[in-house]
């Protein structure tokens, strides 16, 4: 059993409960930047573009999240074709010979040039608002016209920068991290919805 573990019981507790206040802040908070997003990616899907997503470690992890379930499905309650949309974190060969050669500043602004078409969407991620390499991944976005969203921590200069903004209420990295799941289901939910109708019930 562990030492002190009413304490720790207690600290759980309270940890869980700042979470789901953060959350339910979120969920009214965020609801217009929630449905722009959405608006913004069925158009881009529905004008034959695609998604690239991009973050830091917690967030280089939901890119990789968001883009799956864009490409396989949200849930198994409705059968739908692949969505284009693809992670910029994945791609170790790429990440390790830039960062190693030109610095890591620049590994998801690269891909955006090399990839990005006029119409396509760049989402990226930030729990500060403030990594060097998502501000220079929107920047290089802007230059190909892509539209642009990003899921954001309060406080970070990528608010003024993205097209459109999704900022949970939090500066705590772990508490956005948590509500950034949630979001990012959401939006999925809301795509599918868009684009393919209610799912079977």
């Amino acid at each position: 059993m562990l030492d002190g573990r009413e304490v720790l019981r207690a600290y759980a507790h309270e940890h869980m409960m700042r979470g789901a206040e953060i959350r339910e802040r979120a969920a009214e908070i965020c609801l217009d930047g929630l449905l722009s997003a959405a608006e913004l990616i069925v158009e881009c899907f529905k004008q034959g573009g695609k998604v690239l997503i991009c973050g830091n470690g917690g967030s280089a992890a939901d890119a990789q999240h968001m883009a799956a379930e864009l490409v396989n499905r949200l849930s198994d309650e409705r059968d739908r074709p692949g969505l284009p949309a693809f992670s910029l974190t994945t791609d170790t060969s790429f990440l390790t010979a830039y960062a190693n050669d030109c610095g890591f500043e620049g590994v998801f602004e690269r891909q955006v040039l090399t990839f990005g078409k006029p119409g396509d969407v760049l989402l990226g991620i930030s729990t500060s608002g403030n990594s060097t390499n998502v501000v220079r991944a929107v920047s290089a976005a802007g230059e190909k016209q892509l539209n642009t969203i990003g899921l954001l921590g309060e406080g970070g200069t990528l608010t003024d920068l993205v097209d459109c903004a999704v900022v949970v209420p939090s500066r705590d990295t772990q508490y956005v991290q948590e509500v950034f799941l949630a979001i990012e289901h959401t939006i999925c939910f809301l795509i599918e919805e868009a684009m393919f109708g209610p799912a079977k019930s």
